[in-house]
């Protein structure tokens, strides 16, 4: 039995990508209900799986295959190659979902690059409110609540998801386009609010004598 071809099977009966970590902890446990069971693959570790899966990929780009090993966020995963696309699309023929909107993209970026971010300095760059682009990458899983700000009012901040990673065929937030670059460019600053106490109070107009 051949560990590559073992993790293949694994890979292709994943509804999911596998990581390595994943995948040493099935070959660890498989068979494990059966005392009697022989187990050859359960002391593998995390750099043979990764060799395996390296021996997968040259096999596949070798003999032209259909398929592909694709490196996601979560893990490796069993692909159909991109050049067949337009046949395996006919498997699937529910309609696609609307495509995002110029300014939905432009908040998606800027979330992004300069996450976790409040949503008044996202607004602060694009010039105006994006209550209802928010809600939209939201509602479409690319957008997530990640926390609170320590600032006066304690916004909230907002992070891109592992569902935006997989959307985009990244592994990262590092190999988004010129990700440096864009990461230390100048964002203006969204005006905070004062404390209470700091705040001038308007004078009130005196009553005329009488």
């Amino acid at each position: 039995m051949n560990l590559a071809h073992l993790i293949e099977a694994l890979l292709f009966s994943a509804h999911k990508p596998l990581s390595t970590k994943e995948i040493v902890d099935l070959l660890r446990n498989a068979g494990a209900e059966d005392e009697f069971a022989s187990n050859e693959f359960a002391n593998a570790k995390q750099a043979e799986v990764a060799g395996a899966i390296e021996e997968l990929k040259v096999e596949y780009i070798q003999n032209e295959h259909g398929f592909q090993l694709m490196e996601k966020a979560e893990g490796w995963q069993l692909t159909s190659d991109p050049k067949y696309g337009r046949w395996v699309r006919g498997l699937f023929p529910a309609p696609k979902p609307a495509r995002l909107s110029s300014p939905a993209l432009e908040t998606l970026a800027i979330i992004a690059y300069r996450q976790p971010i409040t949503r008044a300095d996202v607004e602060a760059v694009r010039g105006v409110t994006i209550d209802g682009v928010l809600q939209t990458l939201m509602e479409r899983g690319l957008v997530k609540i990640s926390g609170r700000a320590e600032i006066p009012g304690r916004p909230l901040l907002y992070q891109t998801t592992e569902f935006f990673l997989d959307h985009f065929g990244l592994r990262n937030l590092n190999e988004l386009p010129n990700v440096e670059e864009l990461r230390t460019r100048h964002i203006p600053v969204a005006p905070r609010p004062q404390p209470a106490e700091s705040v001038a109070q308007p004078e009130l107009p005196t009553s005329p004598e009488t």
